[in-house]
């Protein structure tokens, strides 16, 4: 019986009503020039308040943090106050909502933003591809291949702390109720974990403690400018896409674990695996992370509310995040209370940007 996640969990200082999350979802919908967040997307994530806990889609930092076309960022007055529309629906409709810092590093191309990518080494990402729109039929993206990158100096990692500082202190004017710093999926601070992307010889590189500095650093400058009890961080140990395979990297990322829970950030949020043959997570790598980690641990990752029952049973979760199923069902929370049918995608071109609410604010709720 599925009740575990229907029950509110005091996240710190904010009362959650459930223990359903709307994990992050790339949508594409922000301004062309500006990056800025429309009032469209301040219904999108409004429809979507019935979650205990909302993260935002990826939000770069900076304009050199920006991989793909039409995402939004949190660097300029026009983005705080777009994003003000964003929080102030999700309130007034009960709801609460983080932001999600990000930096992509090598994951892009200087025709998305017009500069060369920068990362831990000047290593290409092998088979990676980003988008953009170019006119393409039905709006949709082009994907192009990521471009070789230049390998990061002390200035430009001084620099980057400081846009995710500034970006938490921005994401807090903009209304958020605490940040998320996107550590996982072969973005920037996932570069640094792994040794087949990193192979500085500073101490950003070489050994796991070199490896986790630049997300403990990141972390530690945001903790202290909007507070632990307000940031959580998010790592995907068993992804390996974006050309990130790497045999320390369950070790490594167990080695952050014990340092972020030393800096007791407000959770732990595990990207999981999504696709229908990927491999099962180990009961034992669960056990561990609760036993590292003492603060929420968030899973996502393609579950079905009775998968996400289980880890909350068994304590190796305290929140579940759903996205496709958030995606397509605004109410997806009471549609899993009721048992009710849920609706699908209505037409992929739609996943990827686009100027109208087709495939985007028009998924139908319970009559």
């Amino acid at each position: 019986m599925i009740t575990k996640i229907f029950e509110p969990y005091q996240l710190n200082s904010i009362e959650l009503k459930n223990r359903f999350l709307m994990a992050p979802m790339t949508r594409s919908r922000a301004s062309v020039k500006g990056h800025a967040p429309v009032t469209l997307m301040a219904e999108y994530y409004g429809q979507r308040s019935s979650a205990g806990l909302i993260i935002t889609e990826a939000t770069q930092v900076s304009m050199q943090g920006m991989g793909y076309s039409r995402t939004p960022g949190i660097y300029s007055d026009e983005q705080i106050e777009g994003w003000k529309q964003v929080t102030e629906t999700v309130h007034r409709k009960g709801g609460k909502i983080f932001l999600q810092l990000w930096h992509v590093g090598r994951v892009s191309s200087s025709r998305v933003n017009g500069l060369q990518p920068i990362a831990p080494s000047p290593i290409i990402a092998a088979n990676t591809s980003v988008y953009i729109f170019d006119g393409a039929p039905n709006g949709d993206a082009t994907f192009i291949p990521v471009e070789e990158p230049r390998e990061m100096s002390k200035a430009d990692i001084a620099n980057v702390i400081k846009e995710f500082e500034q970006g938490a202190i921005n994401a807090m004017k903009a209304g958020f109720d605490g940040v998320e710093i996107h550590g996982a999926n072969g973005y920037l601070i996932d570069q640094f974990l792994r040794n087949n992307s990193n192979q500085r010889t500073d101490e950003y590189g070489g050994s796991k403690e070199n490896r986790i500095r630049l997300l403990l650093e990141i972390t530690q400058a945001v903790t202290g400018a909007i507070g632990k009890e307000k940031t959580g961080v998010r790592l995907s140990p068993f992804i390996k896409f974006k050309d990130m395979d790497d045999p320390e990297i369950l070790d490594t990322i167990m080695l952050a674990t014990e340092r972020l829970n030393e800096l007791d950030i407000a959770y732990l949020h595990l990207c999981e695996a999504d696709w229908d043959d990927a491999p099962a997570i180990p009961i034992t790598f669960r056990q561990n992370l609760r036993q590292k980690f003492k603060n929420a641990i968030i899973a996502t990752g393609n579950k079905t509310p009775e998968e996400g029952e289980e880890l909350l049973q068994n304590d190796w979760a305290d929140l579940i995040g759903f996205g496709r199923k958030f995606l397509t069902n605004p109410d997806y929370p009471e549609r899993v209370k009721k048992n009710a049918a849920l609706n699908s995608i209505t037409d992929p071109h739609t996943l990827f940007g686009g100027g109208d609410a087709r495939g985007y604010t028009d998924y139908p709720l319970l009559k």
